[in-house]
């Protein structure tokens, strides 16, 4: 049977099919639908899911899981992996029991990350398996091969959707789900030689690790992804990885030209036929997204199968090394190796619209409780303070001025503390989203507590994930399948850490906000933390709240302070304000004027 099935809904099919027990995931884009897709079937395939508070939380769940004998899944996007690396690693010399699959999703040219890693470098640096889908089909079928290689191994394997295959749509051939095995089949079996990661059990483990790599690459070597795409013929190829390997298809089919191809699609290569690819030809092309790592491989292979081999890709310029492939990009590369003329121009639409169309810098949500918060925080200590910041929605308010760092979930606080022990003199005050906060945000405030860090911690609560589609977290009360649960008061946690001020306030509420950011800076004994709590403004709408919206009366005067609060419903029109459709009557404007030039609409139903 065929559905027609997004990349990451084809992966959950997969989880489906294979008979997983336990999912586990922190929300991140591009693979944030893998598990918004099982949440609804959880409980008719017995199925535990969760959004865990963070990625190496998620792991580990997956982990102990796997323990028992249950099939296990952790999804993260790339930058995850970084979070989970710790167990990640150590995973590699214990190995597992039930079939345990990390997806790690990739996301080339930055589409919603702060870096374009390659996460093949992390199955090669622990030593285990990694599949490289080229289609949602491929990504459905090596999820469940996935965790049969998982069982056969005893290891972990890797799952790499990068976010063209995660956010594909195409016809899939799905099979049945299937519920995990009778519960009393599966329990813990102690081994502390294997499970006890002490220093003499690793070094044990490890060599059973190392021994694993041969089998590996037998195992791997018939796997279907791997193949020639057409008969061996001329001296010329090309050897492409995961999705680059359509764009090499489509872009030999374009050129019309003699060209042998090779896909492959797990990693390690397999051996036996990249030798063979590697004897026919003299000259070769490899393809492949980010890190040159199948062609590293080529390069070693060509060593001893082929040593005046001409080996073209990332090292000779001929594929780039950041951003993401396309069918142009191919297409070049493989017409310079053949020495053709043609020539594949930048798509004109492009250029034509940067040249026509008005920037459009990035932007908070009409009404965002964020843009409140950080217009009275620049207010309250000036654009000479220094605001690190954090990643989630808020980072769109970077035209704001308060916003000078950003580098990776949960390091706001610590580079805040950083800054401040650097021999800063200047005000900081940096900001963190609560579900930022709770995935990896609290130790860093329990750090600056500890070492007597002088900041202001400035924690955006909009009870929500809202960047990577609005998932729940432990301060919602919900969990990933909708049902009630306990919800965590962050206030609690930051009294709980030792904060010496800690205050919560409605941003909506401008002089409230003045005010507790006024004594947050005024804190002289420590560290200041304020909580800027006020529902995610599209989870309100979602949920029937409808406030009165604002209109602009006749005392204004074009002093513009409204427009520059920067909401995408104010517009300047003939020298006046106006508000358009899009105002959702959070009424910080009206505090913002100067001249009580803008009122509520009253007649309004």
């Amino acid at each position: 049977m065929k559905e027609y099935l997004l990349g990451n809904a084809a992966i959950a099919r997969g989880i489906l099919e294979a008979g997983a027990g336990v999912v586990t995931s922190y929300p991140g884009t591009p693979a944030s639908e893998i598990v918004e897709s099982l949440a609804p079937v959880s409980k008719e395939y017995d199925l535990h899911i969760e959004w865990s508070v963070n990625e190496k939380v998620a792991l580990e769940v997956a982990i102990g899981a796997s323990w028992t004998g249950v099939r296990s899944a952790a999804v993260m996007k790339h930058v995850g992996l970084n979070v989970a690396a710790d167990p990640f690693m150590t995973l590699a010399y214990t190995g597992v029991k039930g079939g345990l699959v990390v997806i790690s999703s990739d996301d080339p040219f930055c589409h919603s990350s702060q870096n374009e890693q390659d996460s093949r470098r992390y199955a090669q640096f622990a030593c285990i398996p990694c599949l490289d889908p080229a289609d949602p089909q491929e990504a459905k079928d090596m999820t469940v091969y996935a965790f049969e290689l998982s069982e056969e191994l005893e290891l972990p394997v890797l799952l790499r959707p990068t976010t063209r295959v995660s956010h594909a749509r195409a016809d899939v051939n799905v099979g049945k789900g299937k519920i995990k095995k009778s519960p009393t089949s599966h329990a813990f079996v102690k081994n502390p030689a294997r499970w006890v990661a002490l220093p003499a059990h690793a070094r044990q483990r490890h060599s059973v690790l190392l021994d694993k790599q041969n089998a590996i690459k037998t195992v791997l070597k018939n796997a279907p992804w791997n193949r020639h795409l057409l008969v061996l013929k001329g001296d010329t190829g090309v050897i492409a990885s995961g999705i680059s390997g359509l764009y090499a298809e489509e872009a030999i089919e374009q050129l019309e030209s003699d060209v042998s191809t090779l896909r492959i699609g797990t990693f390690p290569p397999p051996d036996d036929l990249c030798a063979e690819f590697i004897k026919h030809v003299s000259k070769v092309l490899i393809i492949e997204e980010l890190e040159p790592v199948l062609e590293e491989y080529v390069e070693r292979a060509a060593r001893v199968h082929n040593p005046e081999l001409e080996i073209l890709g990332k090292n000779t310029g001929h594929i780039p090394r950041d951003g993401e492939l396309d069918s142009r990009i191919a297409r070049n590369a493989i017409a310079d190796m053949l020495g053709l003329t043609v020539t594949m121009e930048e798509p004109q639409s492009l250029t034509e619209a940067d040249e026509i169309l008005p920037p459009r810098p990035p932007a908070l949500c009409p009404g965002c409780s964020h843009r409140a918060a950080y217009y009275a925080m620049k207010q309250v200590f000036g654009t000479d303070a220094i605001f690190p910041s954090d990643i989630g929605c808020y980072t769109l308010a970077v035209d704001m001025g308060t916003i000078d760092t950003c580098l990776c979930m949960g390091a706001s606080i610590n580079l805040a503390s950083g800054i401040r022990f650097g021999g800063e003199d200047r005000d900081i005050c940096c900001s963190i989203g609560d579900s930022t906060f709770l995935h990896n945000g609290m130790p860093g405030l329990l750090n600056a507590v500890y070492n007597n860090a002088k900041i202001t911690v400035t924690i955006l609560d909009n009870s929500t994930t809202a960047m990577t589609g609005h998932q729940p977290h432990p301060g919602t009360g919900i969990t990933a399948t909708g049902d009630k649960t306990k919800s965590v008061s962050i206030e609690a946690i930051a009294k709980a850490l030792g904060a010496d001020f800690v205050e919560t306030v409605d941003p909506y509420d401008l002089n409230a906000t003045l005010e507790t950011f006024r004594k947050a800076k005024e804190c002289q004994e420590g560290l200041s933390v304020v909580i800027a709590k006020q529902a995610c403004i599209t989870n309100a709408r979602r949920a029937g709240v409808r406030r009165k919206p604002f209109r602009v009366n006749d005392n204004c005067i074009g002093c513009g302070e409204c427009v520059d609060f920067g909401c995408p419903a104010i517009e300047f029109h003939e020298d006046r304000a106006r508000i358009n459709a899009l105002c959702t009557g959070c009424g910080v404007c009206a505090q913002i004027c100067p001249s009580e030039a803008i009122e509520e609409v009253v007649n309004v139903k």
